[in-house]
């Protein structure tokens, strides 16, 4: 039981604001992207500085209570909040500095891509990361980040130069290749399972404006599109990514009145090379199947990361369901298109992510991300805003994901995961989860933070 005096000593010494339940914020504060997570936490520290963050994590010490850590609360596990803890939220930590000489990025551990995407557009850069703006930096880095620059850049980790953490026992270190090495290895796909990062900095991409968009064909022809889809996009240059994906026409502008609410199959393209070479990039593209809709053009890089925040806002159910996929066969194939054609609602859907390329040519231990040689990470969502629909996408994400289950490589891309338990958490780290381990105990021995998906110390 927190007393009333250590809740007022904690609130006098913060620069930020502390939220308790009553408070007129509080429904807003502990709210996450996913609204099939209601979780209702005894304190939101929502931290100004890392001198925030330190106290915070002092006070959570000395009171033995549960911390979660929420950058910009998009995790689909809703591992940004927790039950009678408190959560630590660095929304209020955002800043983001463009060096242009050295083509880098530092930002605070509460930004979001789609402050980094308008700072970094305005040099020319970008840095590689997720399709939805309005995610937090840090949940996407710490996990891996992948999106439209993953083939031709690598993953967000295989970016990320260094990082600041506050670490469990409230020391602040910075690590890179040099300083805590074993540290920065592991916060590149572990998680936020070793402290409280409060700033990263990256490594930036000249880019500007993609040829890029979505295009759609008839669902019949799923089947068809997926097998040329197959075999064309891991023969393709790496300046070129496209996710395939079956989803629900938008009934709103710019599509075309006709498609509302039309189920189709689709590829969400982007080319980030030279853009005299775009046309003769997609000529075989075109050539192979005349498509229902072609919205593929020149567009601004923060445009297309921020082209479906419209369509997925904060606030709907979430279920996801994801693998990671070496080989899609004609049968794999077959139950796509089975599964795939029965979206529930609207705005539920199934993407495919290509992930070789440049993300394929790092070594599987280089990182604790060791899929490496897998093609695909895949993801099956079911979405609503209508929670009397919450079984219906549960149990159509959960239904399609056990029937190619067999057909994947057996782990899963974290930030893609709801709470699924420890087997699936080593699964999805394999020969690299023995080492998160040690260095789990190492800097967080009592497993401190362990609101996430959790690395337990080595025994």
């Amino acid at each position: 039981m927190l007393n009333a005096a250590a809740i007022a000593s904690f609130k006098a010494g913060l620069r930020g604001e502390l939220i308790q339940p009553g408070d007129a914020g509080y429904d807003a504060a502990r709210k996450v992207y996913n609204a099939m997570i209601d979780r209702r936490p005894r304190l939101i520290a929502k931290c100004a500085d890392v001198a925030d963050v330190i106290a915070a994590l002092r006070f959570a010490r000395e009171q033995n209570l549960l911390v979660a850590v929420r950058g910009g609360g998009h995790n689909a596990g809703g591992l940004g909040v927790c039950d009678d803890g408190l959560v630590i939220d660095l929304s209020r930590i955002s800043y983001v500095r463009v060096d242009p000489a050295k083509k880098t990025v530092l930002c605070g551990g509460g930004s979001t891509w789609g402050e980094v995407d308008h700072a970094t557009h305005a040099f020319g850069l970008a840095v590689p990361a997720g399709i939805i703006a309005t995610t937090g930096v840090g949940g996407l880095t710490l996990g891996g980040g992948m999106g439209h620059l993953t083939r031709q850049c690598g993953l967000t980790i295989d970016n990320l130069l260094a990082v600041d953490v506050v670490l469990a026992d409230g020391r602040f270190v910075t690590a890179d290749a040099k300083k805590h090495a074993d540290l920065f290895w592991a916060v590149r796909g572990g998680g936020g399972n070793f402290g409280v990062v409060t700033s990263f900095l990256f490594r930036a991409h000249p880019v500007h404006t993609d040829y890029a968009g979505p295009m759609f064909w008839a669902l019949e022809d799923a089947a068809e599109v997926l097998r040329w889809y197959r075999d064309f996009i891991t023969k393709a240059p790496n300046a070129l990514t496209g996710f395939f994906a079956f989803l629900t026409v938008p009934p709103g502008p710019p599509f075309p009145e006709a498609l509302h609410n039309k189920k189709v199959c689709g590829v969400v393209w982007c080319y980030s090379g030279p853009a005299k070479q775009a046309e003769k990039v997609f000529k075989p593209i075109r050539a192979f199947k005349k498509p229902i809709l072609d919205f593929v053009g020149p567009i601004p890089h923060p445009a297309l990361q921020g082209m479906f925040d419209p369509i997925f806002p904060p606030g709907l159910l979430w279920y996801w369901k994801a693998d990671f996929v070496r080989e899609l066969s004609d049968e794999a194939i077959e139950l796509h298109v089975k599964h795939g054609t029965r979206m529930p609602t609207w705005q539920s859907t199934m993407h495919l992510y290509p992930i070789d390329g440049a993300a394929g040519r790092v070594r599987n231990d280089a990182t604790p991300w060791c899929y490496r040689d897998a093609k695909w990470a895949q993801v099956m969502v079911g979405v609503d805003a209508n929670p009397a629909n919450k079984e219906k996408i549960t149990n159509w994400a959960r239904d399609y994901f056990n029937a190619l289950h067999p057909h994947s490589a057996g782990g899963a891309y974290i930030n893609f995961m709801m709470e699924e338990g420890e087997d699936r958490i080593r699964a999805t780290y394999g020969k690299n989860y023995a080492r998160l381990a040690r260095i789990k105990k190492k800097y967080d021995p009592k497993n401190f933070f362990r609101v996430n998906q959790n690395i337990k110390p080595e025994k």
